[in-house]
């Protein structure tokens, strides 16, 4: 029963999201759901494993750092948005910075692509049966040669059309996944068997190490920044903040009930969700692994298609498209092989971290010189520490091994 009340759920949420002729029309919607559909992506899948493992009982305090981290970065990006982009071509040393941010967010993005494949790989070979470094790579390897042909040959225009289905899939089986989480913990508590399990909760210094390296499970905020040939500078603003705020609401429900299931024997696999959420719901497995494969391909396509638009953009469009796509893909099959999928999330979040700290200056640089800026001190406070913070995720995050 549970099982069937699961998959209704699912399918319903995914069916109005991706269907609804009124969610087709809004404006606002389009411009939350890109940045949302990337917050959750692939973060959603590891966040609770790494967390529990690394924090134990504490997940859903720290998970509330990183995302209260993230939303101040955010806050920098959207004051850019407002204050910079209107003097986008002005010269000096703030056009520079944000030049060399622009390259190390192409960078991220090949990065992140790797990320999204590799993940895509490990949650479809343990959905058949299979597991090893070897098989996971040939997985991510191929896909990335099917993604780079396709740009090379057509551009990415026709799979991109696959992103607003995978999205809506993902959020319906998110939605799925919440009510078995919700049901499932009113059940132990209802008779009197709810509790913690004890596993270790103390931090070290790795293990605050680690944590920075898990910035990238809350990224993707940062997209609504590039939305500018079809939305306006207050809709981005606006629809990035309600992106942030459903998608910190979504992280913190999750982490707080998935907490009664972390189990002493925890390990860095990134597909642990699938073991830990098995006693909610047979079903519940497999609907992440559909759900992980749809959303981090999609996320793949978008991430490799924005980093082609930032080459051609840096390079001043001199390039053409099929050079852009590949150097993408010789670069992420080169990544591929020389890292695992837990590295890969700290080279991520390192790399978006500097991409952060180097908007949060943009920032703290467009305030400084703006001496009649309403809340001025407050800002330069603000901008500030998202350098300081950005700086300490750039070169002290670890990989979870």
């Amino acid at each position: 029963m549970l099982n069937m009340l699961l998959i209704a759920t699912a399918l319903l949420v995914a069916a109005y999201l991706a269907f609804s002729p009124r969610l087709r029309r809004s404006s606002c919607w389009k411009a939350t759901v890109t940045p949302l559909a990337s917050i959750m992506g692939s973060g959603f899948l590891v966040s609770a494993p790494l967390l529990g493992l690394t924090v134990g009982n504490y997940a859903v305090l720290f998970m509330a750092m990183l995302l209260l981290l993230a939303y101040m970065v955010g806050g920098a990006i959207r004051f850019n948005i407002r204050h910079f982009e209107p003097v986008e071509n002005r010269h000096g040393s703030v056009q520079h910075i944000a030049l060399l941010s622009r390259m190390v967010l192409a960078v991220a993005y090949f990065i992140s692509v790797t990320y999204y494949l590799q993940l895509l790989a490990v949650f479809l070979l343990k959905a058949v049966g299979l597991q090893g470094e070897l098989y996971a790579n040939l997985v991510t390897t191929t896909l990335l040669l099917i993604i780079g042909g396709v740009g090379m040959w057509r551009g990415l225009g026709q799979l991109e059309k696959v992103e607003s289905y995978a999205v809506s899939l993902n959020l319906g089986m998110i939605t799925a996944l919440l009510l078995g989480l919700v049901l499932y913990n009113s059940k132990l508590w209802l008779v009197g068997q709810w509790q913690l399990s004890q596993v270790s909760s103390v931090i070290d210094w790795h293990d605050i190490r680690v944590l920075l390296g898990l910035l990238i499970v809350v990224q993707g905020f940062e997209t609504s920044r590039y939305l500018q040939e079809e939305h306006s500078a207050n809709e981005r603003v606006v629809t990035m903040r309600y992106a942030q705020w459903l998608s910190s609401g979504i992280y913190l429900l999750f982490i707080g009930l998935v907490t009664v299931l972390f189990q002493t024997q925890m390990t860095a696999d990134v597909t642990a969700i699938t073991t830990m959420i098995t006693p909610v719901a047979v079903v519940l497995p497999l609907m992440i692994a559909i759900a992980a494969i749809g959303s981090q391909f999609s996320a793949a396509v978008a991430d490799t298609s924005g980093a082609g638009g930032l080459i051609e953009e840096i390079v001043h469009h001199k390039l053409p498209p099929r050079y852009a796509y590949l150097a993408i893909t010789v670069a992420t099959v080169l990544l591929t092989w020389e890292t695992n999928v837990n590295e890969i999330i700290a080279y991520a979040s390192r790399a978006f971290a500097l991409f952060y700290l180097l908007q949060s200056v943009v920032a703290l640089m467009l305030a400084w010189q703006t001496p009649t800026l309403h809340g001025r001190k407050t800002k330069l406070l603000r901008f500030s520490f998202c350098v300081l913070a950005c700086a300490l995720v750039f070169v002290l995050g670890l990989p979870s091994e």
